[in-house]
């Protein structure tokens, strides 16, 4: 069931007390693919997650709307780039955990496509677990899957949504993108990231070659990951909490 497209009385009559939150990032990803990457990822791993729990283990989940804005301020040198402060986005993604609680959606599994959120997610999830309001945990896709070359903006991610959509990737600014990027996240010393802004190590905002890659290694990628989201569900629905 997808919350947003459902009436009230649907939800009132579901058969469940699991939910699926996507979040993500509205933020550059290079010149050549949009900045919407995050977002649309978490959602349509969501999506086909609970499509394969069905499949897999009879199980039924909701997916809630999709939170399209994260802890992505540094990014914000490349324009379009959208960010919130961490405690604005711990306390909105905790209120909303809290809002599908209410309603009888108590074991909750946010969708992470941004790795920016991840440490803010981990403390919310694990707020409102010890609070007694419900049981949550945070699933990042690309923690789980087996991709050699993340990146940013680069193969994986590139991969992915010419995958899912193609037509919002621009080909023929691979090469600038390329050329323009960095070997690695961060400008590193001794253990330590010197860098704060992703705008000090890399010109085009991209980490990775997206040259490289495929539209079958997107379609793997989220095969991969909903297959992976499909059993951390059934995990979630059995857990003794």
């Amino acid at each position: 069931m997808n919350l947003p497209e459902s009436t009230w009385t649907d939800v009132r009559d579901a058969d469940t007390d699991l939910a699926v939150l996507p979040v993500g990032s509205t933020e550059q990803h290079g010149p050549h693919a949009p900045l919407g990457v995050d977002y649309m990822t978490a959602e349509v791993i969501a999506e086909a997650g609970v499509e394969r729990y069905a499949a897999d283990f009879d199980g039924e989940a909701v997916v809630g709307p999709t939170i399209p804005v994260g802890i992505a301020e540094e990014h914000r040198d490349f324009d379009g780039t959208l960010w919130v402060s961490e405690d604005t986005f711990r306390a909105y993604v905790r209120e909303t955990m809290e809002s599908l609680a209410h309603h009888g959606f108590d074991r909750i599994v946010v969708v992470n496509g941004h790795g920016g959120n991840v440490d803010a997610l981990r403390e919310c999830c694990g707020r409102i677990s010890r609070d007694g309001d419900g049981y949550a945990v945070a699933y990042t896709w690309f923690d789980a899957v087996a991709t050699e070359e993340l990146g940013h903006g680069g193969p994986a991610e590139t991969s992915f949504m010419r995958h899912l959509r193609p037509e919002l990737v621009h080909e023929e600014r691979t090469e600038e993108a390329a050329e323009g990027a960095a070997e690695q996240w961060g400008e590193w010393l001794n253990g330590t990231n010197l860098a704060y802004d992703s705008a000090e190590f890399t010109e085009s905002g991209v980490v990775g070659d997206p040259r490289n890659g495929s539209e079958e290694l997107g379609e793997e990628l989220l095969e991969e990951a909903a297959g992976a989201l499909s059993e951390l569900l059934d995990a979630v629905a059995v857990r003794a909490v």
